[in-house]
């Protein structure tokens, strides 16, 4: 592997408080001298990430993490932050869940001690458990829960929801994504308050935005394209189609799974910069890592 692959792989492995912390392009400097680099290429490395930010148009305002934002014309409202459960999830597992019920537990206590509002669970994930734990411990009005189903038949659905009401211990979902008519029956009842969903082509999203069924999207968004549905000038023009239309748009993948780990204040910018998203999800994996994202979220500008 070339030096140059390997520092970027290295860097994307470390968490975010190790790779930059409050020290900056400093500590950057000084993992990369661990590397035995030269003082030139040092410098040119830790100065690349710089340029790249600035390179960004600078932001409208300032922005919180904890700040309230409203979910397209749901009337839901919740944090711009949303607490990720589901990193590298499938098969009922994820990152996050490998903390325990307890670890992801206390980790989304502490994001709501922070003011964040918003719990991203999906059943893929297994995080639903989790996410009932944390319930426990705060006013159920007072968060968003967002959950996830593969279901593609109206009885799978309504046998989802029921169990997801069960496992999450809750006698309604704020949000839940699926293709499914069965979500608009289920949002009459009042066990769901808003249904979407979560596309993974660019086919699917531009059929999704024409759909006025689709209360809210879970995009795929960053600047590198990465984990994306296509690339961000073709994901970003659809959605637009969606704000003008009303959709509710959260963003995902904002640090496209790791690839910008040690970025994350560019793929901030980025995305915070779009005036397209209503709210973000990214999965911290602990209480370091979380309260780096909400503090750099307050600094971008």
């Amino acid at each position: 592997m070339k030096r140059r692959e390997f520092i970027r792989h290295a860097a994307s492995g470390m968490g975010a408080a190790a790779w930059l912390g409050s020290g900056g392009l400093a500590a950057k400097s000084r993992f990369l001298a661990s590397l035995g680099m030269t003082n030139e290429a040092r410098l040119a490395e830790a100065n690349l990430g710089a340029a790249r930010l600035a390179a960004l148009p600078a932001l409208p305002r300032k922005f919180a993490a904890n700040e309230t934002v409203t979910i397209g014309k749901t009337g839901i409202q919740t944090s711009l932050l949303a607490m990720g459960t589901g990193t590298v999830g499938s098969g009922h597992h994820s990152h996050q869940t490998a903390l325990g019920v307890k670890g992801l537990s206390d980790l989304l206590l502490n994001g709501y001690e922070h003011g964040l509002r918003f719990f991203d669970a999906a059943d893929s994930y297994g995080s639903h458990p989790h996410v009932a734990e944390a319930l426990k411990h705060v006013p159920r009005d007072k968060v968003t829960v967002l959950t996830k189903t593969w279901a593609r038949d109206a009885a799978t659905a309504r046998a989802d929801i029921e169990r997801f009401r069960q496992e999450l211990e809750t006698d309604y979902v704020d949000i839940c994504l699926m293709h499914c008519h069965v979500l608009e029956e289920a949002r009459e009842k009042g066990t769901v308050r808003a249904h979407g969903c979560s596309c993974h082509s660019i086919e699917a999203l531009r059929t999704a935005t024409k759909s006025a069924w689709v209360q809210v999207h879970l995009v795929r968004i960053n600047p590198l394209g990465s984990f994306m549905d296509s690339d961000p000038q073709t994901v970003v023009s659809v959605m637009r189609e969606m704000k003008a239309a009303g959709k509710g748009i959260v963003g995902m993948k904002i640090l496209g799974q790791g690839t910008m780990r040690d970025r994350q204040d560019e793929a901030l910018k980025f995305a915070l910069g779009l005036g397209l998203l209503d709210a973000f999800t990214i999965g911290a994996e602990s209480r370091g890592e979380q309260e780096d994202l909400i503090r750099r979220i307050g600094i971008a500008a």
